[in-house]
C-alpha cells in the first residue's frame, strides 16, 4: 500500500506540474481547441489523482477500512465523477451556460451514473 501511495502522489504531482505548465504557457485569448482541450484534460487528470488520494486516505486511514482494494476502487470511481463535475462546470461557466438548472441536471446525471455503477458492481466474495 505504501508503494501505491508513493506512486500516486508522485504521478499526481507530475500532473499538477503539467497543468501549471499549460496554464502559464497557453494564452486563452489566442489558442484554438487544442489549447482548451489540453487545459481541461490536464485539470481533469490532476483532479482525479488528487481526489483519489484524498478519498483513499479518508477511507483507509480515517475510517479504518480493511479492504484496501475496495477503498482504492471506490476512491477512483468517485474522484472520476467529482473531477467530471468540476471540469464540466468550468466548461459551462466559460460558455456562460452555468445556471442552477444546468448544475441540477449535471449533479442529477452524475448521481444516476453513480447509482448505476454501484448496482453494476459484482459483490466481493
Amino acid at each position: 500500500m505504501k508503494k501505491y501511495l508513493i506512486t500516486m502522489v508522485a504521478l499526481t504531482l507530475i500532473c499538477w506540474a503539467i497543468f501549471g505548465y499549460v496554464v502559464f504557457t497557453i494564452d486563452p485569448y489566442q489558442t484554438n481547441i487544442v489549447g482548451f482541450s489540453m487545459f481541461y484534460s490536464t485539470l481533469f487528470i490532476a483532479l482525479v489523482g488528487t481526489a483519489a488520494i484524498v478519498g483513499f486516505l479518508v477511507r483507509f486511514v480515517g475510517l479504518k477500512r480493511a479492504l484496501a482494494f475496495k477503498s482504492v476502487k471506490e476512491a477512483f470511481r468517485q474522484s472520476f465523477l467529482f473531477s467530471l463535475l468540476v471540469v464540466i462546470g468550468l466548461y459551462l461557466l466559460s460558455k456562460d451556460l452555468f445556471t442552477w438548472l444546468n448544475l441540477f441536471y449535471l449533479i442529477g446525471g452524475l448521481s444516476i451514473l453513480e447509482f448505476f455503477l454501484l448496482g453494476y458492481e459484482k459483490p466481493v466474495s
